[in-house]
């Protein structure tokens, strides 16, 4: 197994939903972690209730920045590494979602899905990819069922989704001989804000944030020598219609 004490984890979007999720994982497990945000409050609202939790020995820190910006994602991996030496983990978590007829969805709204979610994730690895290079670490997207699964109204989402599954198999297959480990985890229904939800009991069926968290750490944990590459994960009993 592998020992993640005292390594560092950059997550993006990870002020709440699924990357909240997978930052107070591995921060429970002697991780340090990175959680990003468009908004600066946000961001470090996120890493404080991380660190007063009072977790492991790792410690959480919060940045803002936007993943459509090369430059403001390569300017929050450097404040990273100056703080904490090294980036051992990527996880690409920063998402949105536009749903509706093709007809109805607008050019800024497709921008918006596509530039955040898939363009977002290329700029993420691309900042970091030296960092990992170093640390022989580990990069995670998180794409969506979404990503194998067309539906209508899903335009857009299902165009970013099935882009970042495509997008981060091929890049599986161009880093793998440098040492840096690649995966896509593709969940399906999440108990998240994602959309406009508001989690509550009715979404006890679903996915929860954690669950994605102790994927993460399963991959991480996992024998260097083994890569599960894509990982389809869903409820075990959703509602039937």
């Amino acid at each position: 197994m592998e020992s993640i004490l005292g390594k560092t984890a950059f997550i993006t979007g990870g002020s709440k939903g699924i990357g909240y999720g997978i930052a107070h994982t591995l921060l429970a497990n002697g991780m340090n972690v990175v959680v990003t945000s468009r908004n600066k409050e946000s961001a470090e609202a996120a890493a404080e209730k991380l660190n007063k939790a009072s977790l492991g020995e790792g410690k959480a820190m919060g940045v803002a920045t936007d993943v459509r910006n090369y430059e403001e994602q390569a300017a929050a991996i450097a404040t990273t590494i100056k703080t904490f030496g090294t980036i051992d983990v990527m996880v690409a978590n920063a998402g949105l979602g536009h749903f509706g007829n093709i007809a109805d969805i607008t050019i800024e709204q497709w921008n918006e899905v596509i530039d955040t979610n898939l363009t977002g994730a290329f700029y993420s690895f691309k900042a970091v990819l030296e960092a990992l290079k170093k640390s022989q670490g580990y990069y995670i997207s998180i794409s969506s069922l979404a990503g194998a699964n067309f539906f209508a109204g899903g335009t857009a989402y299902n165009a970013s989704k099935f882009g970042v599954t495509g997008f981060t198999q091929a890049a599986m297959l161009d880093v793998r001989q440098s040492g840096i480990k690649v995966s896509t985890i593709m969940p399906g229904s999440v108990s998240t804000n994602f959309n406009g939800n508001e989690p509550n009991d009715k979404d006890a069926w679903k996915i929860q944030s954690e669950d994605i968290g102790k994927l993460v750490l399963y991959l991480l944990q996992m024998n260097p020598r083994t890569l599960p590459s894509k990982i389809e994960v869903r409820p075990t009993a959703p509602p039937t219609k």
